[in-house]
Order: structure tokens, then sequence, then C-alpha cells
């Protein structure tokens, strides 16, 4: 309550008032004074939650919507899930209490979402997605998904490793978190090429969960199995993975990228060193910096402009004859 106007006040309603405005949760309060300054500002107000930091291409997906959130003078209300849907789900919820204009988030995995959206769609909160796509039975739950198309990516994942093992390999396959879109479709989209190369198989698949550490335990696990020996081929979910593997296959012994041939996903610096070195053969582009077309369709949007559900993220393949020191000097990420 303005203190001026609180003075003019003379028919002893103030107490009732107060105790009224305490009543309400610390919550709502911030919600509505920041709320209301941000109106008379001209503000937009968006709530992102993000995956966490499990790997280098998540660190500059989270610094590209930062960076590009203040460029833009966007009040960002940003949150870490940590690699948990539960986090995730109350980062949402707080931002609904918040009464954020818009929400956008990078969901962990694909189901789940559709109570905690359809609380969003009650109040009245527009909704986008970033990088991973949801599973739900209403696509009106979200604006818009903006993102690269995985399957595509597993599938020319696919079609660079037929051409160079001349359609014949025994594939150990490192896959992203369990039941996230990127892990689902990037499998989806591998297995669909190799199936017309029946001397193309997988005999070793097991979720890295997108992180090197991981990475590099599952595939010691794969090179001690009886199987180990047979594997002259790694198709990893993402460069994370695939630069744990390569340190799992050195210390077995073994050349990467010669005794092991290895295409990941991704694009990331240090996946571009690797393949300098001779280490890493391919991968296959999924980029990060998406903060610009995430605050174009987040104004475009609130300015009364119809979006397609859709938004797709131009990408290239990068391998041994096309990586240069020049090309990776050039890296953003």
């Amino acid at each position: 309550m303005n203190a001026n106007h609180a003075h003019r006040k003379t028919n002893g309603s103030i107490l009732p008032c107060l105790l009224t405005a305490l009543a309400l949760t610390g919550t709502l309060l911030v919600g509505c004074s920041s709320k209301q300054s941000e109106k008379q500002e001209g503000q937009i107000t968006v709530g992102f939650s993000q995956i966490g930091a499990e790997s280098g291409w998540r660190t500059a997906n989270t610094q590209s919507i930062k960076s590009e959130a203040e460029k833009r003078g966007v009040d960002l209300r940003f949150s870490d899930a940590q690699g948990k849907q539960e986090n995730q789900i109350r980062a949402i919820r707080t931002f609904i209490q918040q009464k954020v204009d818009v929400i956008a988030f990078s969901p962990v995995v694909e189901t789940g979402w559709q109570p905690v959206l359809e609380e969003a769609k009650r109040a009245g909160i527009p909704v986008f997605l970033t990088d991973r796509a949801v599973d739900v039975t209403d696509d009106s739950l979200y604006v818009s998904f903006i993102g690269s198309d995985f399957i595509e990516e597993g599938r020319r994942a696919g079609e660079w490793l037929a051409k160079k093992m001349d359609g014949k390999a025994k594939i150990a396959e490192l896959q992203g978190t369990t039941g996230s879109a990127p892990a689902i479709d990037r499998k989806k989209g591998f297995e669909a090429f190799i199936a017309d190369y029946p001397e193309m198989t997988i005999i070793k698949s097991q979720s890295g969960d997108f992180t090197r550490a991981k990475g590099k335990e599952v595939f010691e696990a794969f090179l001690r199995s009886p199987e180990g020996s047979e594997i002259n081929a790694l198709y990893a979910h993402n460069d994370d993975m695939a630069l744990g593997a390569i340190q799992a296959i050195e210390e077995a012994g073994k050349k990467p990228g010669t005794d092991i041939v290895i295409v990941s996903i991704d694009g990331v610096h240090d996946a571009f060193q690797a393949i300098l070195d001779g280490k890493l053969n391919c991968t296959v582009e999924c980029n990060p910096l998406i903060g610009p077309q995430v605050f174009d369709a987040v104004e475009k949007y609130l300015a009364g402009e119809e979006l397609p559900k859709r938004i797709q993220i131009e990408e290239g393949v990068f391998d041994e004859n096309i990586v240069t020191q020049e090309v990776l000097d050039k890296r953003q990420y």
C-alpha cells in the first residue's frame, strides 16, 4: 500500500487491509508487485527451466538463452533442474505463481508434462518448448517447439557411418538419458537408416546419460564384455559420451578413430578438437545457440503473430574431411 495514500485514510479501514495483505503468501506478494512494475516498464518476463549442465552443449545452450535475454532487456527467471523432472515441474509451478508472461523450458524427458502444462494454460500463460519436445495428448498446451530434428540427426549419423564402413560394422551405441526426446529419436533415426544394411548391427547398447563420465564407464564395460573385441564402430548420442568413450578406448590400448570408428552428435568445440587429433571421426551438428530464435518467437507471439508448431534449426555434418584448425577457431561453442 502506498504510504501517502495510507495517511489520507481516515475511516479506520487501514488495519483490516494490512491484515489481509499479510495473510497472503510471500510468493504471491512478490509475484504481484513484480508483475506490476514489469508492466509499467513494458518488460517481458520469461520463466525458463533448463535441464541442467550435463554437457558442453548444454552450457552453450544456457549461455545463448541468458545472453539473448539480457541483450533484449527480458526479465529472465532462470531455473536449473539438475537433470530432474520433478525440479522442472516445481519451477514451472513457481513461474505460474509469479504470473510471468511466458514459460519456456527444455524438458528432461518426453512424458509426464500434461498436468502442469494444463495448469499453465488455465493461468493463461503461453508455453514454448526449446531443444526437446514433449508427449502430450493436447498440442494446444504449448505454442511452438523450437529445436533440432533429432530423428534426422540419427539418420545422418547412420548415413555417414554406413558410407565410412562400407555397410559393414559391429556397432556399440551410447544412448542418451532414458526417456528423453533426443535419446528416443536419435536411436530411431539411426536404426531406420542402417536397417537397409544387414551387415551393420548394434551389438551393445546402453544409456550413458549424456555425460562424459558415464560414457567412459559404460564403454569400459562394453570393452570388457564378451562382444568387446568385435566392436569396430561407436555411435554416441552426444559428443560428451563419445569423448568419455575415447578415454576408455585409449586406456584399453586401442586407437580411437582407427581401431574403433566413432560418430557422435552435437558439434561442440571439444569434439572438433578430437577430430583434428584423429580420435573422433564425425560429429553431426545440433546447434545449441537458439537464444535468438527463442526470443524472436516469444516476441512475435506476444505481438499477435501466428507461429508454426515447429521451428527448425539449421545444422550440418562435420567429419575428418571438413574440420580444420580454421574451422575449429570459428566455432562459438
